[in-house]
């Protein structure tokens, strides 16, 4: 069971943004349009994943402390992405890739309890651990606009596309690690898993609306990016509530 936990985490994890960021990487990047509505589009996904399911889910975690330890996690994510850019940007990354690279890192991070829900679904057997392969598909699902909203401003700051869809694609390997730690462990506390949501949170929401939306813009000083951004919450909400 356990080695079935792992490989359905993998295709779930490593799959599900590998498949998002080659979807990505297909769409045309000559064009500042195109490019401005593949941003804007990334960056309404990512919103809706945040507000809607990861600090969701890190505030009710909490307990009574949830509001205060993810308000103050947010702001910590939002710190150290910030400073990871900058460094990235000090060793020749800018722009578009230092953000995609930003936001790789923080969807990686925010992995992680994902895959310990679904090795502790695994871990549980009977009905529930069957009840994981359903949930490692539905992750999966979940997994493809992240793997977009990764690869799109790599591509966008001129990355080959193998290079785009691969760093896409190990923003999933965490998921796999966190599986492993899940099955043997069981899930994160409270205090852990608020701490760790609302800090992918805040990294998340940083590259948002410091670096997709503005380039966005940026690029196409029209109403159209706005819509994109607002098809992309669209998009968010169904994955999260499907």
């Amino acid at each position: 069971m356990f080695w079935t936990a792992v490989a359905a985490t993998g295709l779930a994890g490593i799959g599900g943004t590998g498949l998002g960021g080659g979807i990505a990487c297909l769409l045309r990047r000559d064009s500042p349009r195109m490019v401005s509505l593949l941003l804007s589009f990334a960056a309404g996904v990512m919103t809706a994943v945040v507000c809607c399911d990861l600090l969701a889910e890190a505030v009710g975690a909490g307990g009574r402390m949830g509001l205060a330890l993810t308000a103050a996690a947010v702001l910590a994510g939002h710190g150290a992405v910030e400073g990871l850019e900058q460094l990235l940007e000090r060793r020749g990354a800018h722009g578009l890739v230092a953000a995609g690279a930003a936001l790789a890192a923080a969807v990686a991070l925010h992995n992680v309890p994902e895959g310990m829900v679904i090795g502790a679904a695994f871990a549980s057997g009977g009905r529930e651990g069957a009840g994981g392969v359903a949930l490692a598909g539905v992750i999966a699902l979940h997994n493809i606009p992240e793997g977009m909203a990764v690869a799109g401003p790599l591509r966008a700051g001129n990355l080959p596309r193998i290079w785009a869809m691969a760093a896409a694609a190990a923003t999933g390997v965490p998921t796999v690690a966190g599986a492993a730690l899940g099955y043997q462990l069981g899930t994160l506390g409270p205090v852990g898993l608020a701490v760790t949501l609302g800090f992918a949170s805040g990294a998340m929401l940083y590259v948002v609306f410091g670096e997709l939306l503005p380039e966005a813009l940026t690029l196409w000083q029209s109403r159209v990016p706005a819509l994109a951004a607002v098809s992309g919450i669209v998009t968010g909400l169904m994955v999260v509530y499907a």
